[in-house]
């Protein structure tokens, strides 16, 4: 089953049929639009598949947090691989050249306040309710924006890390990112006025800019080691720790329907955990504008 937008959640059946009788204002033009209104034969669905669980198995993506001010990569028309020629940094690339890793890192630097000062949305809100009254066993989210966190849910696994982390990968000591921004301005105080970004926050927190301003940028090392530092994120061909996959299947054997929010699931390192409850017999509910791999 298929749904039209994170925007329409409720606890309550009510709640979500007045949500769905009515269009939703966009504050973002990469916001997909929905397809229409909620046919209300799925709205009861989705309630009673929610008041049904007693121990719910939540997964979410990048479609969640796109009104919160996050574009995602997949969004059909809207999203960053639809509108812009950038691609996101290989881990490869990031260990291995230092001009990418200088150019990540300036455009990170510039994007991060913009980036980290996001606030959660009602959809994360009420993921954090579920949380609340007792409904929700786990939550594995597969964005970096820690926005699920700032919204008070605690049960939960990061599936991808988060950007408000930093790892040193020589002594695999971590900080903060907010420590790391101080110190990138100390060193980078006049590189803020060196260009122009094109006023929107990529899926991972950099911005795009066109002028060769980064070659300038300064990356500071670990305090301890004198290592690289990197975003406590998974890049695009690095993989998620093991112990953190075992982790999270041990959540799903633990529950009893699973509940994927704003994904397509085109990733395997999310798409595992559908197949997982497939063949565990757990009833799985989508909700998402568009398509799923799991459909």
């Amino acid at each position: 089953m298929s749904m039209a937008a994170p925007r329409m959640f409720g606890l309550a059946r009510q709640q979500l049929l007045s949500r769905s009788m009515c269009a939703v204002p966009h504050q973002f033009d990469f916001v997909p639009a929905a397809p229409g209104t909620l046919a209300m034969e799925d709205v009861h669905t989705l309630a009673d598949f929610i008041r049904n669980s007693r121990k719910l198995f939540v997964v979410t993506g990048a479609g969640l947090s796109t009104e919160s001010g996050i574009p995602d990569y997949r969004s059909a028309g809207v999203g960053m691989y639809a509108t812009s020629k950038q691609k996101p940094i290989q881990y490869s690339e990031f260990v291995n050249d230092d001009d990418k890793r200088r150019r990540y890192w300036a455009r990170n630097y510039a994007g991060w306040q913009r980036f980290s000062s996001r606030q959660p949305n009602i959809g994360h809100f009420f993921v954090s309710e579920l949380e609340r009254r007792g409904m929700l066993h786990w939550l594995v989210t597969q964005n970096v924006d820690r926005l699920h966190r700032k919204a008070g849910s605690s049960r939960l696994s990061e599936l991808h890390g988060s950007t408000h982390d930093v790892i040193c990968l020589q002594c695999k000591s971590l900080t903060y990112r907010s420590d790391l921004q101080n110190r990138m301005l100390e060193i980078n105080s006049e590189f803020i006025d060196r260009f122009e970004d094109d006023n929107t926050v990529r899926p991972d927190g950099d911005v795009h800019f066109e002028t060769d301003a980064w070659k300038q940028f300064q990356i500071p090392d670990c305090q301890l080691c004198g290592g690289m530092l990197k975003p406590y994120v998974v890049f695009f061909g690095d993989q998620v720790p093991r112990p953190l996959v075992e982790e999270i299947y041990e959540r799903l054997g633990e529950s009893d329907a699973m509940l994927v929010i704003g994904s397509s699931l085109e990733v395997y390192s999310s798409y595992r955990f559908a197949l997982a409850a497939s063949e565990q017999s757990i009833p799985i509910c989508l909700l998402n504008i568009g398509p799923t791999r799991a459909d």
